[in-house]
């Protein structure tokens, strides 16, 4: 966690009970005691009224408050319609994170926002997804770590066969998720569909991109196979698919 969370979490923390102790918001926060200490001194020094009592506690003063964070209701609605599809449709670590995120902003707005959480308008129904979540975590960290993947492909002409690509990106169809990569097979950038790959491995060496073989050189070439994709008719074609 991000020292930025921390110091958020430990100005909470001190609103939620006052006086505290340093060992209680250090066993609150999982920390050790000493790094409360550099944490209060942190948050004093950038203007945040904090007093200690020896043998007493910490506490905030009584009139500080942090400013309400404010939100238009269409700021409101991409929020809730954006984190319940992160939700519905991506990894199980990310769907966490999304909730989280919910949670803290719900927390940061001043009452009667208009925040309804239970909007029947934006009720996703999650349908089977045959293990996608948790190969989509593969994925997501093979993308971020730049690992290479080693998995069974079949193409929609059920074509069977064994690829070795450098994953690049990940990309929503309106249904189905695509991996955006560098074949090594076919020495190319092609997209390959989740639902449609099985076996998938991470592989233990890494892949260094280069001029011609990186994100912005893939979006450049498959730039004009999305824009027929985005006039057809079905959405949940991948434009790079053999």
């Amino acid at each position: 966690m991000r020292k930025a969370e921390r110091l958020f979490q430990l100005v909470n923390a001190l609103r939620a009970k006052q006086p505290v102790t340093a060992q209680s918001l250090a066993s609150e926060l999982g920390v050790s005691v000493r790094s409360i200490y550099r944490y209060i001194d942190d948050l004093s020094v950038s203007g945040i009224p904090i007093y200690g009592e020896p043998g007493v506690g910490y506490r905030l003063d009584e009139a500080f408050e942090l400013r309400p964070l404010t939100l238009t209701p269409g700021e409101l609605d991409a929020l809730l319609l954006g984190t319940q599809m992160v939700s519905a449709s991506t990894g199980t670590m990310l769907t966490a994170s999304a909730r989280t995120l919910l949670s803290k902003i719900c927390a940061s707005l001043p009452e009667q926002s208009g925040l309804e959480t239970n909007r029947w308008a934006y009720a996703l129904t999650v349908t089977e997804r045959s293990g996608l979540s948790a190969r989509w975590d593969m994925l997501h960290d093979a993308v971020c770590s730049r690992r290479v993947l080693h998995f069974r492909y079949v193409t929609p002409s059920q074509e069977r066969s064994q690829r070795e690509v450098w994953p690049l990106g990940l990309f929503y169809w309106g249904g189905k998720w695509t991996l955006g990569a560098w074949c090594v097979l076919r020495n190319a950038f092609r997209d390959f569909r989740l639902d449609r790959m099985s076996e998938v491995k991470l592989l233990p060496h890494r892949f260094e991109l280069t001029d011609a073989i990186n994100l912005d050189r893939y979006m450049s070439q498959q730039a004009k196979a999305w824009t027929k994709v985005r006039r057809s008719t079905d959405t949940t074609l991948s434009v790079g698919e053999e």
